[in-house]
């Protein structure tokens, strides 16, 4: 029997240089009321002066440090009777603001100043305690009202930012091509989990990769000149809504579960979501039996914009078996979205996954070098 698909976007998606000039007239699209304009601490100090959106119909709300229940109560409180409610900054900064408007229940607008993370789009905020552990996912009813994307603000951000987030998306195709054969669940928050995507989330997933592979390198280069360049622009995109929308409504796979394996390890702790990402899409590939010419060309594009390719990239310098089964343990966790992939799961083929992965990041390195 067939199915009930679904797919999740954004009610509008606005990204190019300059797009945060829009943001009065938008607030002033949801009515009447002033918008609470939830902002970053950098951002409050370092960017906003410079942006020229200046309105009374914006009350102004510098984040305090941590997505935790107290902010977003307070920020609540804030915002007691404004009619949307806009993120601007980083991903904390975003889940806050996420949060205040479903408590408000009003429409969200969210504007991220890096494109690092597929986030932005989600229908999802994760609280934290007040030392950064997470509490909860908080899954909203919807996606966000409005994703507006400056791109003449992106562009400034640390670079590593936008290599983060071409790992995190070069995972997008590889887990919902999975998730597309066995028919898995997405991860459409306001469905709770219990349907594959559509058609249109699989092409989606697999135009993302395919942008990543042809304008990478040159929004790398872009990025690094401080330039908008249509390649920068198109990578942009790839990184916050085609991702956005592969891995919520085509689903997730290996990758995010050995993401959160290498989580568990302190010394992982200071890399970005989309290096850890990376390295579980390499993992993925050795996990599901990949072609050889799949693998140069994905180990390829890593080297080529600068994600990791081996354990030691992301703080595993000192490699030892229990280091290696704490990763694993984890990510085969019953509730973890390695089960979607079409291989059985299991601990030690993880492991062995892992080591090959990782060994093959070795090998090319030293082949760089003319050590092999």
């Amino acid at each position: 029997m067939n199915r009930i698909t679904q797919t999740a976007f954004p009610a509008r998606y606005i990204q190019g240089p300059g797009a945060i000039s829009m943001l009065p007239s938008i607030v002033e699209s949801f009515g009447k009321l002033q918008g609470l304009l939830i902002v970053d601490p950098f951002v409050h100090t370092n960017i906003l002066p410079d942006l020229n959106i200046s309105s009374p119909n914006l009350v102004v709300q510098v984040f305090g440090g941590e997505c935790t229940q107290a902010e977003i109560d307070r920020l609540v409180e804030a915002g007691a009777n404004v009619g949307c409610v806009i993120g601007l900054g980083g991903g904390k900064t975003l889940d806050t603001a996420k949060a205040v408007s479903f408590y408000l229940k009003v429409p969200i607008v969210i504007s991220a100043t890096a494109a690092s993370t597929d986030a932005p789009t989600s229908a999802r905020a994760v609280i934290y305690t007040d030392s950064g552990e997470v509490v909860k996912y908080l899954d909203l009813p919807r996606n966000p009202d409005v994703v507006l994307l400056d791109t003449s603000i992106i562009v400034k951000a640390p670079v590593r930012l936008l290599v983060s987030g071409m790992g995190d998306a070069l995972s997008t195709y590889f887990e919902a091509e999975s998730c597309r054969i066995k028919s898995a669940a997405n991860s459409t928050c306001g469905a709770g989990h219990d349907h594959p995507g559509s058609l249109t989330s699989y092409v989606i997933a697999s135009t993302c990769y395919k942008t990543l592979l042809q304008y990478g390198k040159v929004a790398l280069v872009s990025a690094q000149a401080g330039a908008v360049t249509p390649a920068f622009e198109h990578v942009v995109e790839a990184n916050t809504l085609m991702s956005g929308v592969g891995f919520e409504s085509a689903g997730l796979g290996c990758a995010h579960a050995v993401h959160n394996g290498l989580s568990e390890l302190q010394e992982c702790h200071k890399y970005y979501h989309g290096e850890k990402v990376a390295i579980g899409v390499l993992t993925g590939l050795f996990f599901t039996d990949a072609s050889q010419e799949l693998m140069d060309e994905v180990y390829s594009f890593c080297e080529s914009v600068g994600l990791p390719t081996t354990l030691a990239d992301i703080g595993i310098t000192d490699l030892t078996d229990e280091k290696l089964d704490i990763v694993a343990n984890r990510t085969v966790f019953a509730e973890e979205s390695i089960h979607n992939e079409l291989k059985p799961v299991s601990a030690a083929a993880i492991k062995a996954a892992l080591l090959a992965a990782n060994m093959e990041g070795q090998r090319r390195k030293q082949m760089k070098r003319g050590l092999v």
